[in-house]
């Protein structure tokens, strides 16, 4: 049809796909009359197969051909799939014209290869993903760049079993575009909840793979690949070496620190159960100053990211338990039963989400008891789920789930709200969502898998059982400092009273961010409280003559 395809695209299309070596089926998925936008892709299929035999174009109704609709896992129309000598898991969603006609040229031609592109070591790396994968490239027809995202996406699909990538036109599908907030194209969402913009090469989306599914195997391999380019210079750590100073923590506060302290020339040790901090449980941070609008998690890849490039040696994966101090030495121990030696330390180990401790909450934490609604809603589709708490952060968190869930129920041990007016208004008015004051939640129940509380008056009473999918805790949240009771005095909350220069009543104790006394809990202040502790902390070293003054360089303009 002269409208759809000029003589030069014909031939061009003629000449790739006469060289197909083997046969590949294109199947797909329309309703008559119930889809505008299905007639045009069905031209547009009807005329890739007139320029080959190797095409066989099979055509089935969304609605009578429920039993094709269920095997191929199709959810929407206008559905592309295409077929090899297996299902690969390739799909397009809405029109292939525009730009998108060369990603379906390019699927049916390393599906009709069976080649990916891909380096065989890599290809080995790729099919080690054994995690279910769903990987959707949110596109428009007119984007240029768009097709080498889809491309990507196609070439993991080929060689991961447990991968399937679809390519989604946004102006066909505006509800799903507006649900991933998609405000720049090409956008990838990796199982609804782990995006990134832009189209990056297959290696990178590999990376974001792994980021979403294998957050420790993607830690190991990216380390890797900044030890490799010289932009990781992290030292192991040595329990039988004294440090100028150890950094307790692993979140903003203790990050920052490491950095100003590093950049004194100080010998610095870094310890903490993993880093990130509160960070890892935040989706987006709007108010730190030049990065708006940046996801939590890469903000700490960002901030991990700069503070390894400095020289500090790293202790992770066990919590601290105490601390003491003999001598002008502070000997910092760790759960795992080692001893680490300092001359001062900065204590940044922030605070922890309160628990309820109840039978089966740790046995589900992170498999269906969670703390960040935010985060995990789209887990949630057309589930029951509970919120605990009665504040701002559950009623948050019960309108994130608002259009997720399909059953909320909201659990709080008091009479009142403390949460804002129109917040309490907006959520309790929602349909899907149950109230039950005065309500504690007794136990978590499962087997394999959650599914279920039981609840109870405040007043006793028999308990009774509500199914559901999932439970986000909305409690509070408590300071980590029952390493240092008994060395220094904390306040009634459990914090670390500190002075303006972040010192505390243990000469060479220095502290800073949520774990102190400062009423402010912000990521910036955090930031700029762990600089002024490293920087206070190198001053105590010197005006002590426990080290000889190093770096001269550091200063605020800096």
């Amino acid at each position: 049809m002269p409208d759809l395809m000029d003589d030069k695209t014909s031939k061009d299309l003629k000449r790739v796909l006469g060289k197909l070596p083997n046969r590949v089926e294109v199947l797909y998925f329309t309703q008559e009359n119930a889809c505008p936008a299905c007639r045009n892709q069905q031209r547009v299929l009807e005329e890739i197969v007139k320029h080959t035999n190797k095409i066989e174009l099979k055509i089935f109704d969304f609605v009578r051909d429920s039993d094709k609709v269920i095997k191929y896992n199709i959810d929407k129309i206008p559905a592309t799939a295409v077929i090899g000598k297996k299902d690969y898991g390739i799909r397009f969603y809405g029109l292939t014209s525009g730009y998108e006609f060369q990603s379906l040229i390019e699927a049916i031609v390393i599906v009709a290869t069976g080649k990916s592109g891909i380096s065989g070591e890599f290809e080995e790396m790729i099919r080690h993903i054994n995690h279910p994968v769903h990987i959707e490239v949110m596109t428009t027809l007119t984007c240029p760049y768009c097709p080498r995202a889809v491309h990507a996406a196609m070439q993991l699909a080929m060689v991961g079993d447990s991968i399937r990538a679809d390519m989604v036109e946004i102006a066909e599908f505006p509800q799903l575009a507006q649900r991933y907030d998609v405000t720049g194209t090409p956008k990838t969402i990796i199982n609804e909840t782990h995006s990134f913009v832009g189209a990056l090469p297959v290696d990178r989306v590999y990376l974001e793979v792994l980021k979403a599914v294998n957050p420790e195997e993607y830690k190991r391999i990216e380390q890797a690949i900044r030890e490799a380019h010289g932009h990781r210079h992290v030292r192991k750590a040595e329990s039988e070496h004294e440090y100028d100073v150890i950094i307790v923590g692993g979140g903003t506060a203790a990050m920052s620190a490491a950095v100003y302290a590093a950049r004194k020339a100080l010998d610095v040790l870094l310890l903490a159960k993993d880093l990130g901090g509160q960070i890892n449980y935040t989706a987006l941070v709007e108010n730190y100053l030049g990065l708006p609008n940046i996801d939590g998690k890469e903000m700490v890849e960002q901030f991990v990211t700069h503070m390894e490039l400095f020289s500090v040696a790293e202790a992770l994966g066990a919590a601290v338990v105490k601390i003491e101090k003999k001598d002008n030495v502070f000997t910092v121990i760790t759960e795992d039963k080692k001893y680490y030696n300092g001359k001062s330390v900065i204590y940044c180990a922030g605070k922890q989400y309160r628990k309820l401790g109840v039978p089966g909450e740790d046995r589900f934490m992170g498999h269906g008891v969670a703390f960040c609604a935010t985060c995990d809603a789209p887990l949630y589709k057309g589930k029951k789920v509970a919120v605990v708490g009665g504040g701002n952060s559950a009623f948050t968190s019960a309108r994130d789930l608002l259009s997720f869930a399909s059953e909320i129920h909201l659990i709080h041990r008091r009479d009142k709200f403390r949460a804002d007016r129109e917040l309490v208004k907006e959520v309790t008015s929602a349909k899907n969502v149950t109230v039950h004051m005065n309500t504690v939640v007794k136990e978590i129940i499962g087997d394999k898998k959650l599914n279920a509380i039981r609840i109870q008056s405040v007043n006793g009473g028999q308990g009774d059982d509500i199914g559901v999918d999932g439970v986000f805790l909305e409690i509070g949240l408590v300071p980590n400092t029952s390493p240092v009771k008994g060395m220094l005095e904390l306040n009634e909350q459990g914090e670390i009273p500190v002075t303006r220069d972040n010192g505390t009543s243990v000469p060479g104790f220095f502290a800073a961010g949520d774990a102190t006394d400062l009423p402010q809990k912000q990521i910036i202040i955090a930031a700029g409280e762990g600089a002024k502790a490293a920087l206070t902390a190198y001053n105590y070293l010197i005006e002590n003559k426990l080290i000889v003054q190093k770096a001269l360089t550091d200063s605020w303009q800096q």
